[in-house]
């Protein structure tokens, strides 16, 4: 309207950071809602590139030192959406076998058949659950008419670990079309991207609208795919069950856009109680990872009774973790990969960013993250 002039305010999404997303482990991204864990995972898969002009982004972000920009992501790393987005008309098995075929199987087809045939002719007997596994991962769109029958009907391994063989030829259908219950859609979200080549998963709320034995069943299935395929799998959990936050080797604690700590599972809990908070016995560690950095909640966790309890805001954590023992190795090795991967490519797949640090007006600034 003509009288009334429109103010943009600057809205910060993510404060710069930096870190490191390993491959063969399975790092939990954990965090309150609105913290920016969509949007760190959107930028790591280089979804904000192609975002309205609207919307800044700042900051790198390399793949065993290659930059974003120096080739296509889409082709190396996949973000799965925590909504189901699929055709209604297909049915759970075509919609896995064309995600499969769409998204192809690059030369690990060949390694697999080179494989198989230097086995025969050595004698060697692979284990059967083994030898399953490993083909049907590296045959994705059954280029072999005889894996068909071999291998549940056409049904990837991921299919089947899923718990999606019960419902294979049902349609998946929509709010038009009786098809698949909502837990199955969301399992086949997970299922259909994870078929593919690619090595870097980053994955947003796949727990949304699950119980927490489905949960943990997904969860299983990504472990022992970053541990066999050595893939780097980045996963969003809001609430993560005990069993299910054991399965995970790392973890990545958000809060207000800014890291709190960013390490190996086993030492997130010495570090809070080197700030003089202590998690009770039957206490499930995730819960009380976020109820510590919560105003109302952290009070109860505070074990220095000897000391006057003040609360400690996310900027006072941050600091501390960045001086802290792990914080301190976690800088070590990002300058490490930093200066090696200027001469020298390395074996493996990192992901080097200074964690995006967003903001919006729209505007998302990230720093440097590292994968």
């Amino acid at each position: 309207m003509l009288g009334f002039n429109r103010q943009h305010a600057k809205i910060s999404i993510l404060h710069g950071v930096s870190g490191v997303v390993k491959p063969s482990r399975l790092t939990l991204l954990l965090g309150p809602p609105g913290c920016g864990k969509t949007t760190l995972l959107k930028a790591l898969a280089g979804k904000l590139n192609g975002a309205a002009s609207s919307l800044k982004v700042t900051g790198e972000i390399e793949y065993n030192g290659v930059s974003l920009k120096d080739f296509v992501p889409e082709k190396t790393a996949v973000y799965i959406d925590q909504y189901d987005l699929h055709v209604p008309e297909m049915t759970v098995r075509e919609t896995i076998d064309f995600s499969a075929r769409f998204q192809g199987v690059g030369s690990r087809a060949e390694i697999m058949k080179e494989v198989i045939k230097r086995e025969k002719e050595v004698g060697i007997t692979p284990d059967p659950d083994v030898d399953t596994y490993m083909k049907v991962i590296y045959f994705p769109c059954d280029i072999c008419g005889r894996f068909r029958k071999e291998y549940a009907n056409g049904l990837h391994y991921e299919g089947i670990i899923m718990g999606l063989d019960i419902c294979a030829d049902i349609m998946v259908g929509d709010a038009m079309r009786r098809g698949i219950s909502g837990g199955e859609k969301k399992r086949l979200t997970t299922g259909e991207m994870i078929v593919g080549p690619s090595k870097a998963l980053f994955m947003d709320e796949i727990s949304t609208g699950l119980d927490s034995s489905t949960t943990f069943q997904i969860v299983s299935c990504l472990q022992q795919l970053a541990h066999i395929s050595e893939s780097t799998i980045l996963v969003s959990l809001l609430q993560p069950a005990p069993e299910t936050y054991e399965l995970f080797d790392d973890i990545i604690l958000m809060a207000e856009g800014k890291i709190v700590y960013h390490g190996s599972k086993s030492c997130i809990m010495s570090f809070f109680e080197s700030c003089g908070f202590k998690c009770p016995e039957r206490k499930g560690a995730a819960d009380f990872l976020q109820e510590v950095l919560s105003r109302k909640d952290q009070q109860q966790y505070w074990s220095c009774r000897e000391e006057p309890y003040n609360f400690v805001t996310v900027d006072q954590f941050h600091d501390k973790f960045r001086v802290s023992q792990v914080g301190q190795n976690l800088a070590g090795e990002f300058q490490c990969l930093t200066t090696n991967q200027k001469g020298i490519k390395m074996p493996w797949l990192t992901a080097s960013t200074r964690y995006p640090s967003g903001s919006s007006s729209k505007h998302v600034s990230p720093g440097n993250f590292s994968s």
